[in-house]
């Protein structure tokens, strides 16, 4: 599926920016489009209070929701979760359950809405995270700049944006079917989150090897975003 070519070096990304001191810390963080996940969480329950989770799909929220409540036929995250616990030093059983404890909200998330939370109107929160989202829920580059301002929205001042995704990528499967993805370059990616209010901290690009041979997408590689937004003057 999009993207699982990459984890392991993502994963000991998001690590490293959670655990170092002060980077990224706070008392609310939104993952916008959860999607059925949890691997781009595991880190961050560490350094945050409180996580909310949000999808467009309410399938999505059924199954984070099997997760969070350890029930029969729930996906079994055991591999990706030892596998961080090995970068942090934690254990396993204690991972898991600090994450349940700390994912408060499963809200329902459409990026094009002014409010992506709409009708719910949250306090700002002190970090964003989105992972392979914005680029699946976007047609073209102009929606994605919108999406980009109104997930600007539900982040304080001075609070933090960390974005991740695909560069080069027009399509990805799931098992059979084929979903159209927005072709992004890291140039445009750059351009459009100054235009949208936040500054640049970090801007990594992890490229596909010649050698991979997957055929579930076309991506060229991945690209990690720490961001700022903007201060209020």
């Amino acid at each position: 599926s999009l993207g699982i070519w990459p984890l392991p070096s993502m994963e000991a990304r998001f690590k490293i920016l959670y655990s170092e001191p002060g980077v990224v810390k706070g008392d609310t963080l939104i993952d916008i489009g959860s999607g059925p996940n949890i691997h781009q969480l595991l880190s961050a329950c560490e350094s945050f209070k409180e996580i909310i989770a949000s999808d467009y799909t309410y399938r999505n929220h059924w199954e984070l929701e099997k997760w969070l409540k350890n029930e029969p036929g729930a996906f079994d995250w055991t591999p990706v979760v030892e596998y961080v616990c090995e970068l942090e030093g934690n254990r396993y059983r204690e991972k898991e359950a600090k994450l349940r404890k700390t994912i408060k909200q499963i809200l329902k998330c459409d990026v094009h809405k002014s409010n992506p939370m709409d009708p719910i109107v949250l306090p700002p929160a002190d970090c964003l995270i989105s992972s392979l989202c914005l680029e699946a829920a976007c047609k073209d580059l102009n929606t994605y700049r919108n999406a980009l301002k109104n997930i600007n929205s539900l982040l304080k001042p001075g609070g933090h944006l960390v974005l991740s995704g695909d560069l080069g990528c027009s399509f990805f499967m799931v098992g059979p079917k084929r979903f159209s993805c927005l072709v992004l370059g890291e140039e445009f990616l750059r351009k459009v989150l100054s235009e949208t209010g936040f500054i640049i901290q970090e801007f990594e690009v992890l490229f596909r090897g010649d050698d991979i041979i997957d055929d579930s997408s076309d991506f060229s590689g991945m690209y990690f975003i720490l961001a700022r937004k903007e201060e209020a003057i």
